[in-house]
């Protein structure tokens, strides 16, 4: 459904901010790409997009793909902008732009549901999700259009269940220029991990969209453009165990229809490897890859951070399982935890190579707010407020040793020699675990052949000639090329490449060392 149709019309510039550089966005991947310039569509502007009366003309424009014109703005009665916490200072300047053509700015989204009070500039801040909240925010801009006196807060109270969204308006997005499509199943997790902000912002019962309207979006994903790999953004797949059996027959259905040309990846905790019933069928899905929140090794820390589902299997033997049924593991790592010692950087690195995870995202503690980290904290007097910092938090153990110890690990984990070894294991062993899948009509195309042969003339030239670790790939591209893996190789070097680029800048100093720091290696930006 959408909102009520409205006489007056209003047109609406849905703005998306720049990400800064991180370990998670893939940037580095993109020049060996046949033209991916963004990691992945934003689910939230575009769901509102849709959801926004249908005569009024929607423009959405995505930051990291190009700035916003003075030809948007001067196109626009109001201006919506939504992000997280780390895109902060690029939302206000978005603000500040729009200000400057006199235009009203409304801001959604996971950082001020969380935290309002960053964004004292922004004419109206809609807190929660869609719903009530979002209907007045319609009602007022079809009212007036001009800039309210005093910051005008909208609260959702009464959500719009999740059965009854739209579909995502995809269309209005470059699809083909992202490194991966996306996908919203559920919204919520049962855990209380400390750290996590998800059961504050969005509850603890998973709220669910229906198979058949899964089903659909993957269909207008694939209409746009997107058909290599789509990830389920959910906060944990198997927050309901029921609802992802229910979903998983329809899409091995789906698979069949469209020929398996798509890839499904997603985010789960660890216990799915419990469920092997549930394995079997994300493998006739064609699921090829698990982000598992599996945060530290160490029992004791992940006891004291509420991670219990991460002690229902041993660690090692649940990556053992997920890789035997053909998905390859992504883990997050976090370090400067209460219960690091002087040697845990040492015995993360040996869980690196013990496991063989080819990519950990691997963190500073970063408090939330909105978590039970944050208020534990904030009543010790640990929390630090200075945005120069890596951190928010005061550790147990000296700063400056722990990002040393932090940059250590970025350095040795992603050393080339290692991190293609740990590659060849997945390509032997993970990937060998897949369903055998048929070669498509549609995989047969000229395009498709002519896209594959741009992403090896690159691969090859940018890392295999040009690259400073050209002889460890050359090693790992000829067995690729052998085996006759064209796939493996170019899904495999795209990805190292990445990991092996961002890695040098982090352990020289050049990176954050949190996904979560708002401190930027660039020119900040001013709110007004």
């Amino acid at each position: 459904m959408r909102a009520e149709r409205v006489e007056t019309v209003r047109h609406i510039l849905c703005v998306f901010p720049r990400y800064t550089s991180a370990f998670g966005t893939f940037e580095y991947a993109y020049p060996l790409t046949d033209g991916v310039k963004a990691f992945m569509p934003p689910q939230g502007l575009l769901l509102i997009a849709a959801y926004l009366p249908e005569n009024w003309p929607v423009r959405f424009v995505d930051e990291n793909l190009r700035p916003a014109t003075e030809d948007d703005f001067e196109w626009a009665d109001a201006v919506f902008v939504s992000g997280m916490h780390i895109q902060r200072q690029h939302m206000n300047d978005i603000c500040h732009r729009a200000h400057d053509h006199g235009l009203p700015v409304a801001i959604g989204g996971p950082s001020v549901s969380a935290c309002p009070d960053y964004y004292p500039s922004f004419d109206y801040l809609h807190v929660g999700e869609l719903g009530d909240a979002t209907n007045e925010l319609i009602k007022r801009l079809a009212e007036d259009t001009s800039r309210p006196d005093e910051q005008v807060v909208f609260k959702t109270l009464d959500r719009l269940p999740m059965t009854e969204f739209p579909l995502p308006a995809y269309e209005l997005a470059e699809i083909k220029k992202y490194f991966l499509g996306s996908i919203q199943f559920s919204s919520g997790c049962p855990y209380q991990c400390e750290f996590c902000d998800i059961p504050g912002l969005y509850g603890r019962n998973p709220r669910l969209k229906s198979p058949q309207q899964i089903i659909a979006e993957l269909d207008k994903l694939r209409e746009c453009g997107m058909t290599d790999s789509v990830y389920f953004v959910d906060d944990n797949f198997i927050g309901n165990r029921k609802a992802a059996v229910d979903l998983l027959p329809h899409l091995i259905e789906w698979q069949k229809r469209t020929g398996y040309v798509t890839r499904l990846a997603c985010e789960a905790t660890l216990n799915i490897a419990k469920r092997t019933e549930i394995l079997e069928k994300m493998r006739e899905a064609f699921f090829v890859t698990i982000f598992v929140g599996i945060e530290t090794p160490d029992p004791e820390a992940l006891k004291a951070m509420h991670k219990d589902q991460n002690m229902m299997v041993p660690i090692l033997e649940g990556v053992h399982t997920i890789n035997s049924y053909g998905m390859e593991v992504v883990s997050g790592i976090i370090m400067g935890l209460d219960t690091d010692k002087p040697e845990t950087g040492k015995a993360l690195l040996s869980f690196v190579d013990e496991s063989r995870i080819p990519l950990l995202t691997i963190n500073l503690l970063q408090a939330l707010p909105k978590t039970p980290l944050w208020d534990r904290l904030e009543k010790a007097g640990r929390l630090v407020d200075d945005d120069g910092r890596d951190s928010n938090v005061k550790f147990l153990l000296p700063y400056d040793d722990v990002v040393s110890s932090w940059r250590k690990c970025m350095e040795v984990a992603y050393q080339p020699e290692k991190l293609f070894e740990r590659y060849q294991y997945q390509c032997d062993y993970t990937y060998a675990n897949r369903i055998k899948v048929p070669v498509s009509p549609e995989l047969k195309t000229w395009a498709n052949i002519r896209r594959g042969l741009i992403m090896l003339r690159n691969i090859f030239w940018k890392v295999g000639v040009l690259g400073s670790y050209r002889r460890v790939f050359w090693k790992f591209a000829l067995g690729r090329i052998k085996r006759g893996d064209i796939e493996g190789l170019i899904s495999a070097t795209m990805v190292a490449h990445h990991l092996i680029t961002f890695a040098r800048a982090a352990s020289s100093g050049r990176q954050n060392a949190s996904n979560y720091s708002i401190r930027l290696r660039e020119a900040s930006v001013p709110a007004e």
